[in-house]
């Protein structure tokens, strides 16, 4: 089931999209990804959907990842006493500790760390952002706000203090018990939701380790601001753009999106752009123009990965919108422009042996009839850089390990496949050469680059480069090693 485009696809898995049938259609409409969002549905049911798309894994042959996507600890005001209240502009709102329930003039806000971060002057964002208060005086249990811009507050509506390095952990207990949850489970990635500072990817490793990959979500201003030492010690990145929407002024999210995207990619790091990407696919069989149009743009910054999260969870057209999808990233990049703009941003990175060699790897198949770059990792770093450079041809990523083979479904172009583990060059040009016909890439004389550490099975030791033929006699008439 060779996909036709390098651009992989994250599809959140809901009430719309909870069987066997609907979840295989969308892995073959397109679905790279599957994401667990751990802020919905019991652990039961995620462990469900889970074993369903272990079993599409066995029974396509195919690698499929899945990420579990933390909730982060959720800042929401508390309930009215009428369930909700009207706020005027100009007017004077206290949020306070005080458990009684709210009316006009105030309201309960059970988060002490608030009240010890906040500043006069900071602002308090509520219902997304339709809401906009101004602190004028606080203290160890109070805040009292001036209201910019009122509207209507009501029960356990989200509250947002972009202005504020908030002393919350990335990890909440639910978080937690998520988190460990989902690695019993045996997920690939991990996505953290709340991070400011790279202190939060940090205390998640602790706990993750090396059981899977850890996703930062950037959705704060803070971790915009800290964004190069989060990328350092992340494994990936989603620039998760609801957030980021409603703490900064909207007009500023598409820039820093692109400069997060450009970032990602110099560190050879995925990283997938998310939230409202074909959002009128809930209740629409097609996008608006504006929508396609967006993910167009994702796909030309050269973004590993889209997301789409309740269009394929909650929404009427699941698979519909999967397809859409697909078949946006297989126009965009068969527009010459595309690449183009792709090469245009490419970043030269020469700092190992093995940088140099999957540069001329990439510069080898853009000079001369190559079908693909196969490459041999077993942490898939040797992959990652092959991604980066963003080559014409396929990438066939051949490893022993299933966990990463599986991780790297998320980054950008790369086709993963098992194998044996080998102990001589030869053997692993003629396992290529199986990879890539099994794959449709090539067949007979058609050559293939393959790349490969020696000695064979030490982590980061890509150092050799072959060109080969795709048949295995070819290959075994070749001079000796």
């Amino acid at each position: 089931m060779r996909r036709l485009r390098n651009l992989k696809i994250v599809a959140t898995l809901g009430p719309s999209s909870n069987d066997y049938p609907t979840i295989r259609a969308l892995f073959e409409a397109g679905a790279d990804v599957f994401r667990l969002n751990m802020s919905h549905g019991s652990h039961e049911e995620i462990a469900q959907r889970h074993a369903t798309i272990r079993q599409i894994e066995a029974d396509t042959g195919r690698p499929i990842a899945i990420l579990a996507d933390l909730q982060g600890p959720k800042l929401r005001c508390g309930q009215f006493a009428n369930g909700a209240a009207e706020l005027e502009d100009g007017q004077i709102f206290r949020f306070d500790l005080d458990p009684t329930p709210g009316e006009a003039h105030r309201v309960q806000l059970p988060h002490k760390e608030i009240f010890d971060a906040l500043e006069p002057g900071a602002t308090l964002l509520v219902n997304d952002g339709k809401l906009r208060l101004r602190v004028k005086d606080h203290g160890p249990d109070f805040a009292d706000c001036e209201v910019i811009v009122g509207g209507t507050i009501s029960n356990r509506k989200g509250v947002n203090v972009p202005d504020v390095v908030l002393p919350l952990a990335a990890l909440s207990e639910k978080d937690r018990d998520d988190l460990h949850f989902a690695l019993d489970l045996g997920v690939d990635w991990v996505a953290l939701s709340f991070v400011q500072r790279p202190e939060d990817v940090i205390e998640a490793r602790e706990i993750v380790g090396t059981r899977a990959a850890i996703l930062s979500k950037i959705e704060k201003p803070a971790a915009v601001k800290a964004f190069d030492a989060i990328l350092a010690v992340s494994d990936g990145i989603m620039v998760a753009r609801g957030d980021l929407g409603v703490e900064l002024p909207v007009q500023s999210v598409p820039p820093i999106q692109k400069r997060l995207v450009r970032s990602c990619r110099a560190a050879a790091k995925p990283v997938i752009v998310a939230t409202q990407m074909l959002e009128s696919m809930i209740e629409s069989p097609m996008p608006t123009r504006a929508e396609v149009s967006d993910v167009a743009s994702a796909i030309y910054e050269g973004a590993d990965a889209v997301m789409l999260s309740a269009e394929s969870a909650a929404g009427r057209y699941p698979v519909e919108a999967v397809t859409m999808m697909d078949n946006v990233a297989v126009e965009v990049e068969s527009d010459p422009t595309y690449r183009s703009v792709i090469e245009a941003s490419r970043q030269a990175e020469r700092s190992t042996v093995a940088d140099g060699i999957v540069s001329a790897a990439r510069e080898i198949a853009e000079t001369t009839d190559i079908k693909a770059i196969c490459c041999f990792t077993e942490s898939g770093t040797t992959a990652l850089k092959t991604s980066r450079e963003r080559p014409r041809v396929p990438i066939v990523a051949l490893t022993p390990f299933p966990a990463t083979g599986r991780r790297l479904c998320l980054s950008w172009g790369i086709n993963c496949y098992y194998n044996e583990k080998v102990e001589r060059f030869k053997m692993a040009v003629v396992s290529a050469a199986r990879a890539a016909r099994s794959g449709g890439y090539g067949e007979g004389e058609d050559k293939i680059i393959v790349i490969a550490g020696l000695p064979f099975n030490i982590p980061g030791s890509t150092n050799i480069l072959r060109v080969a033929p795709c048949e295995e006699r070819l290959i075994f008439n070749l001079e000796p090693e």
